[in-house]
Formats: structure tokens, sequence, C-alpha cells
């Protein structure tokens, strides 16, 4: 039983008159539907994964309105599928996760951006920036510079969103140029509600298909010697019809304005942390009005050179409210202001933080700074007192503490079979020595977490086996190169292994095969066990991802002479395997696919069978493991080897042992990583393997009193 989005496919149902209630993304997919889009395509990633999600699950709804979704094997293939857009009036809309999903994307996007758009075509990009970013700290604005993109950051408000998704598709159409509509993880999670609209048919689309091509047009490609027209045309044509548009549907927003002559530019994605800030400062009242003059940027590129001056002119200053770095808005306006002769200071990075997210106390720190320069009129003491406050308590915490808090590193989740490949690295590098492990974007990059601590790169997603080849040579040990099967499909294919085989690299690549894209949200790809093996009954509880060979016939395929398959969770034969590969005389690329499901897609399929067995009153057996206290060392030894969750200490029950042994806690889901381990490692033999047998027969309860029974004569 994989996840089910029921719920939120019947929310892209709601008509005119129906009220929608949700998250901001599911927001956002609705508003496609009513843009009139006719294809949808992107690569999942967070926070924007269940957009296509959503739409690939909605696809009768879809058939019937004509829309096409296409699941992309990475960014830049979704970026390329846009090029429907240039020659045809379709509206089309793309995902994916930036700022490294628009680095793998950015040669198609340039290429797009050239000789512009004929209908609109809109890039849904989820901008992942601060302490709390699973990615590098970059931001798509440079993007929408560097190929003049339309770049829409909306207020995070769900029927303001809803809005900019339609103008966003307009807009690209008056002006030929691609949209980003760029959504923070704040504006996808936020949640609220909007009066929905009926969803529209495209006139073009899978229902209703054109009769033949388009005429060929050589300006429509992005090739000399046409391509310099194309630019002079960005800068004559494209951005003077976007800034037109942009004024006049008046999609950048003055707001507030009751109190004192200074005044703040924000960008539309911060409007809700600046407005919660104002209210700190007593400067905005409990419905979210402010009392300063705002200007809220919901399009961020291009700026509009009149829009900036008029907002400035009567002003004794302008605070500019810019995450990220540099300061491309600053700037901007800077050099507007100083083209149109006015002398209205700006501050900005000067009181605001140069990186890093702009939260709630950041914010109030630059205003509170601001108004103190320029407005000491209007300066709340309230305001100080609130920061002062945070300031208090937050020494007050560190002190009760009275040292700093453990770390708690990210781990692998309870029973995930790439743990024990891991563990058995670690063991190998015990024997021969230190290795260099080029790692990769996934899960698996949680190795580099203690208690593996393994991965001396990560260089982008497929990209491991790449990144070791200037590595190995100068090394006298092998490198090895770890990624996903997820990976594997999206960069690894071709930046790694044709690239190793080319070259004839003496190199080994590591293929984590769990059947799914799994840190995205355990999406299907290419290498998923198929549906018909997944719903075989005798084999509910059982991992499958064997079943599907795709992975294997193609390195084959290829020309890898070296390959071997190897089950996860077999901790010594990976480690013989390994240690193999690094040792051998073989000097081609040498390949080891360890094989074992996602254990977050097994459980989700698991429990709804075990629970259905049990509720028809079936016999259910269920693996569990444990620690015999009596034999534990104490040493923890394979604590430190495995770093499972489940894997704790407590207190020995004899009084006479000071240290505490190793217990199995509840969560444990049977992988029997912990026993594969002690076996593989020479480690004490204190775990045991019981089965809790539920419903049991006739059989089991005999044998359990035989068991009883022989048991009580030895004690």
């Amino acid at each position: 039983m994989e996840r089910s989005f029921a719920k939120e496919v019947q929310a892209l149902r709601l008509g005119a008159g129906e009220v929608f209630r949700g998250e901001g993304i599911l927001a956002v997919t609705k508003a496609l539907l009513q843009s009139g889009v006719s294809y949808v395509g992107g690569y999942q990633g967070a926070p924007v994964s269940h957009l296509l999600d959503v739409m690939v699950e909605a696809k009768d709804l879809l058939a019937e309105l004509g829309v096409h979704v296409e699941t992309c094997t990475n960014e830049a293939s979704a970026a390329a599928m846009l090029g429907a857009s240039v020659n045809y009036p379709l509206r089309g809309a793309v995902t994916w996760k930036s700022i490294v999903g628009t680095n793998v994307a950015a040669d198609a996007l340039s290429n797009l951006a050239s000789p512009g758009v004929t209908g609109g075509a809109l890039i849904v990009v989820g901008e992942d920036y601060g302490e709390g970013a699973s990615v590098i700290q970059e931001r798509t604005y440079a993007y929408a510079l560097k190929s003049s993109l339309l770049l829409i950051d909306p207020r995070p408000d769900l029927a303001h969103m809803v809005d900019m998704v339609g103008h966003a598709f307009a807009l690209s159409e008056a002006s030929s140029m691609p949209a980003v509509l760029m959504l923070r993880i704040r504006a996808c999670h936020v949640r609220g509600r909007f009066a929905c609209r009926d969803n529209v048919a495209p006139p073009i689309s899978t229902r209703e298909a054109m009769e033949g091509p388009a005429s060929f047009d050589y300006t429509k490609l992005a090739h000399p010697p046409v391509t310099f027209g194309h630019e002079k045309k960005k800068s004559g044509e494209r951005i003077p019809a976007a800034r037109r548009y942009i004024a006049q549907h008046r999609l950048n927003e003055r707001l507030g304005g009751t109190r004192g002559d200074v005044g703040l530019v924000v960008q539309g994605g911060l409007y809700n942390s600046l407005v919660r800030a104002l209210q700190q400062l007593g400067l905005a009242d409990d419905m979210g009005e402010p009392a300063l003059a705002v200007l809220v940027l919901n399009v961020t590129y291009p700026l509009v050179p009149d829009e900036i001056a008029d907002f400035c002119r009567d002003k004794r200053a302008v605070l500019v409210l810019e995450e990220g770095q540099p300061e491309f808005i600053e700037q901007e306006i800077l050099a507007t202001l100083r083209r149109a002769n006015l002398a209205t200071p700006v501050a900005g990075k000067d009181l605001l933080p140069m990186a890093g997210e702009y939260t709630v106390e950041a914010i109030a720190r630059g205003l509170s700074a601001f108004l103190a320069r320029h407005a000491p009129g209007i300066a709340s003491e309230e305001g100080d007192a609130w920061l002062a406050a945070t300031a208090a308590r937050r020494e007050e915490v560190a002190k009760d503490l009275g040292r700093a808090l453990p770390a708690r590193p990210p781990q692998f989740c309870v029973g995930c079979p790439e743990r024990p490949v891991f563990a058995a690295l670690k063991l190998v590098q015990q024997d021969i020595g230190p290795v260099h492990v080029a790692a990769d974007i996934g899960c698996h990059a949680f190795a580099t977490f203690e208690p593996f601590s393994q991965g001396h790169s990560i260089l982008g997603y497929g990209m491991s086996l790449a990144s070791r080849a200037g590595v190995s040579p100068m090394m006298r040990r092998r490198a090895l190169a770890v990624m996903g099967d997820g990976g594997f499909w999206h960069n690894g294919l071709i930046t790694g292994v044709q690239s190793a085989l080319f070259n004839r690299d003496d190199a080994v690549l590591m293929i984590l095969k769990n059947g799914y894209t799994s840190a995205t949200g355990t999406q299907e790809i290419i290498s998923t066990p198929a549906d018909d093996v997944k719903s075989h009954a005798a084999d509910q509880a059982q991992s499958r991802v064997h079943d599907n060979q795709v992975i294997e016939a193609t390195l084959r395929g290829l020309g890898v002479q070296w390959l071997r398959v190897v089950d996860s969770y077999d901790v010594t034969k990976m480690r013989a395997t390994v240690d193999e590969a690094l040792t051998t005389d073989f000097a081609g690329l040498k390949v080891i696919v360890a094989e074992g499901e996602c254990q977050l897609e097994r459980q989700r399929r698991v429990k709804p069978w075990r629970a259905r067995l049990l509720s028809e009153r079936k016999r259910v057996v269920r693996v569990k493991y444990g620690v015999d206290e009596d034999t534990c060392s104490g040493d923890h030894s394979c604590i430190r080897l495995s770093g499972c969750p489940t894997l704790s200490v407590k207190p020995a029950s004899d009084p006479l042992r000071v240290d505490p042994v190793a217990t199995v806690l509840d969560g444990c889901v049977g992988c029997g990583l912990c026993g594969s381990n002690a076996h593989a490692a020479s480690l004490c033999p204190s775990f045991y393997r019981g089965e809790v047998i539920q419903n049991p027969n006739w059989r089991d309860r005999m044998l359990s009193r035989v068991r009883r029974a022989v048991i009580g004569v030895f004690q």
C-alpha cells in the first residue's frame, strides 16, 4: 500500500463557488488547472514534490481536461519540455527544487529564453534557503538575471498565489519570456483558503490535438546568427513589455503607510514574516495591516523603475528587505534612484544580515536599527523590549543547560537497507585502510554523519563517480563512489558510468538500489518493481527490488564486465564483495549493486497487510530481535557500527554491573542488521532472533507447550 493523494486529487476537482482549504503548493497545483495549462512536467524535490505527485495521481481528471503529465528523469529534461511553448500557443508548467534543480536545467533554460516563448511557460521552483535548507545556499535570482527570466515571488496568501499563477502565464505570453514562480518553504506549506474557479480545458490538448506542426521559422532556434537578435529583443522588447504588464495589472502592491515618511521594499515571499516583525514592534495591527508604507515586490525581476522611483520619491529613507546574497534588488534600486536623480537614502544589507534566512527576529532587529536611524519618533520601545526578552530567553536556556546540546545528527530510517552497506564499508576499512569515498545526493548522504563519517565530497545528484575521476589516479588505493538508483538514472549513468567506461578507469561504483527516489518522497523510477509484482499477495512482507533488473541490464549493455549484486542486509557478503572490488587485479570499472527495498515503502505495504490479516483473525508472524543482557559485554561496539535508532542502552539488571547493556527498542522493524553486524564483525553473540505469532494455529500452540516444558526441565 503506497502513499495515496486521493484527498488532494479531489481538491483539484473543486469548481466555481466552492472553497479550497489546504497548503500553498496544492493551491498552486489547482491554479495551474484553472489557468488552462496544456502540459505539466518536472522532477520531484522538497518543498514542491507534492505538485507532481498529485498531478500523477490525478490522471483521470487530467485525461478529462486533456492535460499531459510527464515525470521527467531530471530537471534538464523537464526544462526541455517547455520547448513546446516556443512554437505553439500552449501553456506549459514544470517544477523542480532550486537551486540544485535550476543548475541542472540551466542549459535548457538558456536555450529556451533566447528565442522566447509563444505560449505561457512557467517554472515552479521550490526555493530552499536558510539554516534549515537541504541544499547549497544560492538563489534563483542570478538565473533570472543572466537568462532574462521573469521571477515571481508571491506574497504567501493562497488567494494571492493562485492569482499570480494566472498572471504568470499571461505575463509570459505578453513578454515572450519564460516565468519562474519562486515558492519558499513557508509559501509551499502555508495553509489557507480561496474561492475556486472552474478548471479550464486547454484549447490545444491531448483531446484537441493539432493537425500538424508550425511553419518552419529559423528565428525560433537558439542558433547563430539569430541569437544576437534574441539578445537585443530581451532588452529592447521583452523586458519593456513585461514592465508594462506588471504596472498595468499592479502585480506589485503598495500597502500600509499611515505612520511616518519612511518606506519598506520587500520581496513578496517575505511579506508574512515582515508583518509579524512589524507587529512585534507595534507597527502592524492584529489583522496584519502595516503602519509603515510597504512596496511588496511580487515580481522581483524585472523591476519597474517608475514604480520604484514613485515609491521612494517622498520618503525620508527606504529599507530594502532582500533575503540572501548578493543584494541584487538593493543594487538595482540604488541605480534606479540615481538615474531618476533622487537622493532618497536606501538601507538594506548594512542593517540586515547579508546571508541566511530572514526570520521574524532578524527582520525585527533590522527594522529597529532602521527606525532608530531614520525615524526615531516612531521607534517602538515595545519592539526593543521584545527583542531584549528574546535574547534574554536564549541566554537563560543556554545557562540552564550549562553546556551545548548533545549532537543529534540526521540518520537513516529504522531498518534502512543502506545502513548495513556503510557498516560493511567501515569493516573493510579496518582491514585495508582508509578509502576515499565520493558521496552523492540522496538518503545515503546520511552516511557522512556519525557513526559512519564516510564521504569526502558531494558534487551533485548522480555525480559521485564523475567526481572521483580526478582523485583515483592520484592515490595508491582505489577510490569508491556511492550513488543511489535515483541518482544513477538522474545523471550518474551519463556523467559517471559512461565516462569511466570510455576512459577505461580503474574505478569502483556502489549503487544502492532501493527501488525508489527515496530522498524526494519515494517516487517511482524505471527500476521500481512493477505493479503486478508489488500486489502479489504471497510476497507482501518481502523485499522485491530484485524483480527489476533494468539497472543490471543497462550496465551489462554498456560493457560493464565486473558486476556483483549483493543483498544489502548481508553484511558478511557485502564486506567480502567491497574488499574484492578494492583489491582485485581487474583494472576496469567495478560495480556493486546493493539490493534492499526502501524500508518506508516496505512498511507502507506490510503494515496494512498485517492489519488486514489480523482483522480476519489469520495467523501473523512478526520477527523481533533482542539482546541477551547476560551475554552482552557492554562495550557497545554494535551501536558504534550500526547507529540504528532502535539499538540503544539500558541499565543492567545485575547490580554488580556498572556499564549499561545494549537493548533493542520496540520500534525495531526486524531487518536483522544488528545480528548481521555482530556476526560479520565477530562481536559478542548476544543478539537473538525471535518470532511474535499472533492468532497462532494448533501447531504453534503445541510447539510452544513443548518448548516451555523442555525449558522448565532445565530450569
